[in-house]
């Protein structure tokens, strides 16, 4: 990835990319999931509580992160025999729950002691190749990183390893400590582990995955587009299959996490970050949204920013060139244009008017802006926090309120207007 960043931490549509595989484990309803990091840790800040962490000393291989996972999982309570141990990659994110619940049950159905999910991608560079034998039994895996790893006839194959397996707990467990690292990589191949089963006697099985978008691997940053591509298409397949109107997919971004309510119709060239929550019935234009929440019936846009903390509440609008940040906007009321609400809390049903700004920051703490039901902000008026407008209040044009406004009252805070007579005809003043 030539990143400082670990690979699988790098995101998908919202999500840390690592993050995708653990998620389907648990909607497949694994009991325990275990994720392998190096000694740095790196990926325990983006861990749910529940999973637990497996610390591979060395870099030494796929083999080595499922000794290490084995290893915890010995230690956290092993599973019975022959129970079965679902091994995923962490880059590899697109697979599912429903695609896990196959590949285990073709690994039940076969009786096998170890099954590897297998795929045939129209170019098979870099993935190790699966070679059967007469029967159609999985023989070997054959590595292909480095020159010397398979041969000629080898590279041919199409079909190859996806990294995904699952196999019998006790077979792994006899399996993992006799990997051996004599290849030109010097590191242990989890699936060697394949070769000792069979040679135990034990039967290794393969499961094709037909769709072999859920089994691409991300090795560059030109494969995370890509499966970033595709993640964002299901994402926003399913928001449309629940009645949602996404205008043109093509210029639309949303993130994994957000959800949008039905008959809510999404135009062009709008982004939805994070764990945005948006209703029903509302039209979001070419906005920008991130960790914010829309209730029904709620017009957006063009040109908004909705930042976090910003609570759109039923049937509100927030308008062209409108920033709103950790802001309630109360039902029915307006922030047409040109405006930048934070910090504050504005009543339903008020409108406030082209250019209304709350100084929300002091130069050294925020402070909130109390703004009552039904109350008209006059164009150009600045509301210095903490300052709080009554129910019903309204605020001259081009004022800058300091003070509370009383509930119906008009507040205007600017200089009396006075004209210079003949100023024109004196001329430039000298700079």
């Amino acid at each position: 990835m030539r990143s400082s960043r670990a690979k699988v931490l790098h995101e998908i549509c919202g999500l840390p990319m690592v993050m995708w595989p653990v998620r389907a484990a648990l909607a497949a309803g694994a009991e325990r999931v275990i994720v392998v990091d190096s000694p740095a840790r790196a990926l325990e800040p983006v861990m749910p509580d529940g999973v637990l962490l497996a610390v591979q000393a060395q870099p030494d291989g796929t083999g080595g992160a499922a000794r290490a996972a084995m290893e915890l999982l010995a230690v956290s309570g092993s599973p019975g025999a022959g129970s079965p141990v679902l091994i995923l990659s962490g880059d590899v994110p697109l697979i599912t729950a429903e695609a896990i619940g196959d590949l285990i049950r073709a690994h039940e159905a076969g009786d096998a002691a170890a099954t590897m999910a297998t795929m045939i991608p129209p170019d098979p560079s870099g993935y190790g190749r699966v070679v059967r034998d007469a029967a159609g039994a999985v023989e070997r895996v054959v590595e292909t990183k480095s020159g010397g790893d398979a041969t000629e006839a080898e590279l041919q194959i199409r079909e190859v390893n996806t990294g995904i397996f699952v196999f019998d707990s006790g077979a792994l467990a006899d399996a993992l400590p006799r990997l051996s690292d004599q290849n030109a990589q010097r590191e242990l191949y989890l699936p060697q582990a394949l070769d000792l089963i069979r040679a135990a006697g034990g039967t290794v099985a393969a499961h094709l995955v037909q769709d072999e978008r859920l089994v691409l691997g991300i090795n560059d940053r030109s494969g995370l587009a890509r499966v970033r591509a595709l993640a964002q298409l299901a994402i926003h397949e399913r928001h449309m299959a629940a009645g949602v109107t996404i205008v043109d997919p093509a210029a639309t971004v949303i993130d994994v996490d957000v959800t949008i309510g039905q008959d809510t119709v999404i135009e062009p060239f709008t982004t939805i970050r994070g764990a945005t929550s948006i209703g029903s019935g509302c039209t979001i234009r070419h906005a920008y949204i991130v960790d914010a929440v829309i209730e029904d019936d709620v017009t957006v846009g063009p040109f908004a920013y909705l930042r976090p903390g910003a609570c759109l509440r039923t049937a509100s609008k927030v308008g062209t060139f409108v920033e709103v940040k950790n802001s309630d906007v109360g039902e029915g009321a307006k922030v047409p244009h040109l405006s930048y609400i934070g910090d504050a809390d504005i009543g339903a049903g008020s409108n406030l008017g082209a250019a209304t700004i709350t100084a929300n920051y002091d130069g050294r703490a925020k402070h909130r802006t109390s703004v009552g039901s039904g109350v008209r902000t006059g164009v150009d008026t600045t509301l210095v926090a903490p300052v709080t407008v009554g129910d019903g209040a309204y605020t001259g044009a081009g004022s800058v309120i300091t003070e509370d406004v009383p509930p119906g009252a008009l507040g205007i805070a600017r200089e009396r207007q006075r004209n210079v007579e003949g100023y024109a005809e004196r001329g430039p003043r000298p700079r």
